[in-house]
């Protein structure tokens, strides 16, 4: 009887910390000054670049982007100068539905954290097609 009750607790205490641990629909998708603000921690968690996971946010205002937003990550510094020069202002002014279309060209030297950063912005876009 100790025994399952034990376990029963293990399990519950195992549940809460990994739900605690991500992030909620409402931490995905904020408003901020009028804008939807889009986070892909959560949902671009399995989007890999050369070195780690590459997070965006994702800006939008009267359904159209603002502005697209590296956060945190553990690309190579040199590399991800190149890829926010490069890509980062193609999707700004887009409607949300033309910018979800969008076939951005990867960055030379560079191509696994562009196609990652491509992959995060679509995600959010996708997402709040889907939420609005």
């Amino acid at each position: 009887m100790k025994k399952s009750i034990f376990g029963a607790l293990a399990l519950l205490a195992l549940t809460v910390t990994l739900i605690s641990a991500g992030q909620k629909d409402d931490e995905i998708m904020t408003k901020e000054n009028g804008m939807y603000v889009v986070n892909t921690t959560t949902l671009g968690k399995d989007v890999q670049g050369y070195a780690s996971t590459t997070p965006v946010k994702v800006y939008i205002k009267k359904n159209k982007v603002e502005k697209v937003e590296f956060l945190k990550n553990q690309e190579t510094p040199k590399y991800m100068a190149r890829v926010k020069k490069a890509m980062l202002n193609k999707w700004d002014g887009l409607k949300v539905k033309d910018a979800a279309a969008l076939k951005v060209d990867g960055v030379t030297g560079a191509t696994f954290s562009s196609e990652a950063i491509a992959k995060n912005v679509q995600l959010a876009l996708e997402y709040y097609q889907k939420h609005k």
